[in-house]
């Protein structure tokens, strides 16, 4: 069995009942684009950007974290990849459109998603497997990928 799978089907387990799941499936990428969002507005020495692409924490962090991806599954790695440029961009257009501040509006959402997630979890009967080991906190949002892919028929 492949790391990822291993870390897939650790994570799964206590992923199993339907409500949780559905909470997972609102809550998973609402916390990600949070996070994104909160480093997005944290002050970031120097004024950087990469052709259109600014260089701030959110862009350092998501580049880590798409480093170890890529080291799970170079296919799952790019549809992660997409996702989190998905997150970049509205972290970008919420920053410039929103009448509050980012941070604000990251912070708020982040709260409301995270008791979203352990209301899932005590449905379940399971604590959340971050618990036992950091890295699921990455592998949430590859779980949810993984599910995508095997319904429109992809490999990872």
């Amino acid at each position: 069995m492949s790391r990822l799978a291993a870390l897939l089907d650790e994570y799964g387990e206590s992923h199993r009942n339907p409500t949780n799941k559905a909470v997972h499936w609102i809550c998973v990428p609402v916390i990600v684009w949070t996070v994104v969002a909160l480093l997005w507005a944290l002050p970031f020495p120097g004024d950087l950007s990469v052709g259109p692409v600014p260089v701030n924490w959110a862009v350092v962090v998501l580049v880590l974290a798409q480093i170890y991806y890529f080291s799970l599954s170079v296919s799952l790695g790019l549809g992660l990849l997409a996702y989190n440029l998905a997150m970049l961009w509205i972290a970008a257009w919420v920053d410039t459109h929103a009448p509050w501040p980012l941070w604000q509006v990251a912070l708020v959402l982040f709260v409301l998603a995270w008791i979203g997630q352990f209301i899932g979890h005590r449905i379940e009967g399971k604590k959340p497997s971050f618990f036992k080991d950091l890295q699921f906190l990455l592998i949430g949002p590859a779980w949810l990928m993984s599910f995508v892919y095997r319904r429109v028929g992809l490999n990872f």
